[in-house]
């Protein structure tokens, strides 16, 4: 019988792209109390865990081990003795060169319950990303997997080289950089031709994969020349010629590109990882409740004063909603109100709730709104019908006469961020309007640690870096401090609206890429002409 209510999952992460990672391997991250994770997996699949998550770093990054396998091994069974659910993610796959099946001989022992969950091996995802088949009815019937990093100096050896060398169609080594020299030479001396096409793959499945193709005689010394270094895969045999034929990553037309996300939700950018692109979510703005929910409360009890419910983001919606719900207010009480919303998802977040969005903007600023209003209103006051009124963004449809004050009488109500522009909220007064405008959410520091961006940044791996307000830019220099400016100095910085830009330049750095509306659709598709015309440099720093 097993031991209490604690269980492990021994996780495999996969190779790198955040897309090859399980369904299963997701839902046992969503679901555990404590992970015990590796350096070489994509750091982004740590997002998807919980926050109330413990975090153990049990990784090792050139030789520095940050837990030994015995601190590793006695963390996961403390911690699953402690009844938790307990996920140990690892690289590639746990049982392919993982100490997948060590860990798991120990919580056999300890009689702990666990699960495998299978991951992605590099030794297969990495020439599949090269365009290179381990297997093809022309070329070679099986494969062998070996690990490249065996002392083949000593005497006696694990590897049966005679045998391997001649008896194996293709033949992948892992991690074998440090040994390349002495394997080819092993391979070539038991049999195998000098001539045998070779590849090495650094970095698979990432922006930052670097292939070589040479020969088993050369390849050693063109790994020296372009100085490639691991973790790298090193395939061998004749498939490595259908390389010319079947490569597809590295032609996507954003393959290299690297782009920082640095809001709360990368959801949108999707079409630039279909194109190649690798989205790292770092999120310098958390949306949280006001510190006092007062000044909402006051307009919500007076709601049936308005003619106009505004709102400019999906997270307004989201609060404002969960407010007047939590005080008690039906949902019909919003009768005869109108309600204008800020861009198509702002309207779908409204209309999440059943609710009909009466006005779209044709421009998404405060001057474009502002507009708008005048436009319909003037309309209104002529006794426009209401097919006329849809029809508000057309400048034929503007009155001959327009009044001086042309939205007196109208009252709005404007739940917002705690910091936003008075642009509007200004106009409609000079208009002769009435409008209030409650602090409904507000945008905070998260608490997060940049270390691991900062060494991207560092190293040149991040192309495209994107501010989707000046709290998402200012934020960002707070958490990574005085060294910010310098590490986005040879980053295209992409940001959305016009006070997003003056922060950015305020700061002393340039825009390199600013959509005319402001969405994360528009945003994307000035970042895809962008890198149409400024590929990343070739390769990957070592």
């Amino acid at each position: 019988m097993k031991n209490g209510k604690g269980i492990v999952y021994l996780v495999g992460a996969g190779p790198g792209d955040i897309g090859l990672l399980t369904v299963k391997g997701l839902r046992c991250l969503q679901k555990a109390e404590v992970v015990i994770y590796d350096f070489h997996l994509n750091g982004q699949i740590l997002n998807y865990i919980s926050g109330d998550a413990e975090f153990i770093y049990a990784g090792k990054r050139g030789g520095h081990h940050a837990m030994t396998q015995d601190e590793i091994n006695a963390a996961i069974v403390a911690k699953a003795k402690e009844g938790k659910i307990v996920c140990r993610l690892k690289g590639g796959d746990p049982f392919v060169f993982g100490r997948g099946g060590e860990e798991a001989q120990v919580l056999a022992r300890e009689n702990i319950r666990f699960e495998v969950v299978p991951g992605v091996s590099s030794s297969v995802a990495a020439p599949a990303y090269a365009g290179i088949p381990l297997t093809h009815r022309l070329y070679s019937s099986s494969f062998a997997v070996i690990p490249g990093y065996e002392d083949t100096t000593k005497e006696e050896s694990a590897i049966d080289w005679a045998k391997l060398a001649t008896g194996v169609g293709t033949l992948v080594f892992l991690m074998a950089v440090k040994n390349i020299g002495v394997l080819t030479e092993k391979l070539i001396e038991h049999g195998r031709s000098p001539d045998t096409p070779v590849a090495v793959i650094r970095w698979g499945t990432r922006p930052d994969q670097r292939t070589l193709v040479s020969t088993l005689v050369n390849i050693a010394e063109l790994v020296r020349e372009k100085d490639i270094r691991p973790p790298a895969v090193m395939v061998v045999g004749d498939v490595v010629n259908l390389r010319k034929e079947l490569s597809w990553y590295e032609e996507k037309p954003m393959f290299g590109h690297r782009i920082l996300v640095t809001r709360e939700h990368a959801g949108g950018f999707e079409p630039l990882e279909e194109l190649g692109a690798e989205v790292i979510q770092f999120p310098t703005v958390e949306i949280v409740p006001p510190p006092s929910w007062e000044e909402l409360d006051a307009c919500i009890d007076r709601i049936h004063a308005y003619d106009w419910l505004i709102f400019t983001s999906a997270n307004g919606v989201k609060y404002f909603f969960r407010r007047l719900f939590e005080n008690g207010v039906d949902i019909r009480e919003l009768k005869g109100l109108r309600i204008c919303a800020i861009g198509a998802k702002t309207a779908a977040e409204v209309g999440k709730f059943g609710i009909k969005v009466d006005l779209v903007p044709g421009e998404f600023r405060a001057e474009g709104l502002i507009e708008a209003f005048v436009k319909l209103h003037r309309a209104e006051s002529k006794g426009r019908s209401v097919d006329e009124r849809k029809d508000y963004g057309d400048k034929e449809s503007a009155p001959c006469a327009p009044s001086a004050m042309p939205l007196a009488g109208f009252k709005f109500l404007l739940p917002r961020a705690e910091v936003a522009r008075e642009i509007f909220p200004e106009e409609v007064r000079q208009l002769g309007g009435e409008i209030d405008v409650p602090v409904t959410y507000r945008a905070v520091l998260p608490e997060l640690h940049g270390k691991r961006l900062r060494r991207f940044l560092k190293e040149g791996r991040i192309t495209i870096a994107t501010f989707t307000s000046a709290a998402t830019f200012n934020n960002f220099r707070e958490i990574m401090g005085d060294e910010s400016d310098g590490l986005l100095r040879n980053v295209a910085i992409a940001v959305i609206g016009p006070v997003t830009e003056k922060a950015v330049k305020k700061a002393g750095l340039d825009v390199a890429i600013m959509p005319r509306e402001a969405t994360i659709e528009a945003m994307v598709e000035a970042i895809k002409e962008w890198a149409a015309s400024n590929a990343p440099a070739a390769g990957a720093p070592s």
